[in-house]
């Protein structure tokens, strides 16, 4: 494993996940939110984020975690491994929900400076719907790519992931 993306919808733990599997691998960890937006939530231009990922995935190895699935066939095709955290959507509303309580106000440290915690209903609903209309789509793709899909579909499964991971090395 030296080119992982860890993707699933928001709230499922992606930026903590892939952030203690880093220091596991010691691999350079690369959070998508943190170079998406731009102070006060603007979008990049598309060829301007086409851009950035393309660097990205021209690294000897990373971690990256994010969904965009404007990019993610692009990453597919150049990461050798994909974790899909598959948690439960009222464990992501839970995890999304106590992330505002304790970043309002904050920028918290996956996401870009001068984009201040926030929660939309569109956020809500999208996390909602991910098993249902986010997550066919992942799936398909998914079994298209050469790269090993690991699902994890709990805090447990998380955690086993990473201890046997730790003890692998």
């Amino acid at each position: 494993m030296k080119k992982i993306l860890v993707i699933g919808p928001g709230g499922a733990g992606k930026s903590v996940f892939a952030r203690q599997l880093g220091e596991i691998l010691e691999l350079n960890v690369i959070h998508l939110d943190s170079l998406f937006w731009k102070p006060g939530w603007v979008e990049p231009l598309k060829e301007e984020w086409a851009a950035i990922v393309n660097e990205i995935l021209c690294g000897d190895s990373w971690i990256i975690d994010g969904n965009y699935s404007g990019t993610l066939e692009r990453r597919l095709a150049a990461c050798d491994t994909v974790i899909l955290l598959d948690l439960p959507r009222l464990t992501c509303m839970w995890r999304v929900i106590s992330r505002v309580r304790r970043y309002r106000s904050t920028t918290r440290p996956d996401m870009a400076e001068g984009c201040p915690e926030r929660l939309s209903l569109n956020f809500l609903l999208w996390i909602w719907n991910y098993r249902r209309r986010t997550r066919p789509k992942v799936l398909r793709l998914l079994t298209s790519s050469n790269a090993k899909v690991i699902t994890l579909q709990s805090s447990e499964e998380v955690d086993e992931f990473l201890r046997q991971t730790a003890n692998l090395i």
